[in-house]
């Protein structure tokens, strides 16, 4: 039986919150808002969104039990010991591998519902990541359709 979203069920102690994790970059951020704002209020998780200075963090608009983290690429490092600066998708994909390895136990990662809309090299390595370290099924990762990545694995 499929459970309605109204706000007083939202507020049931019982209500059985599902978490998400999206992700985004400066390319993606008007897919950011439309499926943000699909989520039902008592969503809960994790936003990350890359960019490529301060310049371009602004505000988004996300349930009260989520939480957005902006990722500046101007003040990252690329690969440890390389001395390079940070590529796209790089800091996205290290911020999202930490976060999953500390917070997506068998359980949480089952029931966790991710989006992934930055760039291919970051969105590859997350799903790299999720499947392989975590064991989320690559069906349950939702990128966009053209890279190919959900019928890939």
């Amino acid at each position: 039986m499929t459970e309605l979203h109204s706000a007083a069920a939202c507020r049931a102690s019982k209500h059985v919150r599902v978490q998400h994790l999206v992700t985004a970059d400066e390319n993606s951020l008007a897919e950011l808002e439309a499926l943000l704002a699909t989520l039902p209020l008592c969503s809960t998780g994790r936003v990350f969104v890359e960019v490529p200075d301060a310049a371009w963090i602004g505000v988004v608009s996300v349930p009260a039990r989520m939480i957005v983290t902006w990722l500046d690429r101007s003040t990252r490092s690329g690969q440890p010991g390389s001395g390079r600066t940070c590529a796209p998708g790089e800091a996205l994909a290290r911020a999202v591998a930490a976060w999953a390895d500390e917070m997506l136990c068998t359980e949480a990662a089952q029931a966790t519902r991710v989006h992934l809309l930055g760039g291919f090299l970051g969105t590859a390595d997350i799903v790299d990541h999720l499947t392989a370290r975590r064991g989320i099924p690559a069906s349950s990762i939702h990128t966009p359709e053209r890279f190919g990545l959900a019928t890939a694995r």
